[in-house]
C-alpha cells in the first residue's frame, strides 16, 4: 500500500489513524543496591515518574544473581508524556531506527548507549551514565475493546496496525528515518 493511500485512508475514517499508546523506558543493571537506586534516579529524573523495580526470575552464579532480587527498573509513559519523551529519545538516536527494530504489529523499540545522549539531560559524576531500552507500543483507538474486562471482544483483522503503517506514522509525526 502506498503513502498516499494510507494517508487518504486515514482521512476518510480518523479511527484507522495510529497512536502512540505507551512508551516503555527500562534500564537492566544486573544486581541490586546503589547501582540500581542510580539507574531509579536517573529515570526519575527524566521522566517524572517514579520507576518500579523488575526481579531476577532464576539464579546465575556466574554473574552472582540471585532468584528475586532487583535487578532492573522500569518507568511507563503515556499520552502527552510518552510523545514528549520519544522525541527526546528520537533526537539521541539522530531520528533513525532500524527497520528490523519494528515489530509484526506496529511496535517499535530501540536502545540509547548514554541517557546523556536525550536533549535536557545534565551528566552528574555521582550517577554516572547508563543505557536503556525504550519500547513504544503503537496501536489504533478502539484496541481497548479487546483488554476491557466488561463486554470484552475481538479486533477485526483489518483493524490491526501493520509495521508498513507505522513506519509511515512516525515518518509523518516524528520525522524519522527508517534504516
Amino acid at each position: 500500500m502506498s503513502q498516499e493511500e494510507i494517508q487518504e485512508k486515514w482521512k476518510k475514517n480518523p479511527m484507522l489513524k495510529p497512536r502512540i499508546e505507551k512508551v516503555t523506558l527500562n534500564v537492566s543493571v544486573g544486581k541490586s543496591g546503589e547501582p540500581l537506586e542510580k539507574a531509579m534516579k536517573i529515570l526519575e529524573e527524566l521522566t517524572g515518574q517514579k520507576p518500579c523495580t523488575r526481579r531476577a526470575r532464576k539464579t546465575i552464579r556466574d554473574f552472582g544473581i540471585r532468584r528475586g532480587e532487583p535487578v532492573a527498573c522500569l518507568v511507563t509513559l503515556r499520552k502527552e508524556r510518552a510523545q514528549e519523551l520519544l522525541k527526546r529519545a528520537f533526537h539521541a538516536t539522530e531520528n533513525r531506527i532500524s527497520k528490523s527494530s519494528f515489530d509484526l504489529r506496529g511496535n517499535f523499540s530501540f536502545g540509547i548507549k548514554e541517557h546523556i545522549d536525550i536533549p535536557g539531560t545534565k551528566y552528574v559524576p555521582d550517577l554516572g551514565i547508563i543505557g536503556m531500552d525504550i519500547a513504544a507500543t503503537v496501536e489504533r483507538p478502539g484496541y481497548r475493546v479487546k483488554r476491557r474486562r466488561h463486554a470484552k471482544s475481538r479486533i477485526s483483522s483489518n483493524h490491526l496496525l501493520t509495521a508498513e503503517e507505522s513506519v509511515f506514522f512516525l515518518k509523518e509525526e516524528f520525522g524519522i528515518e527508517i534504516a
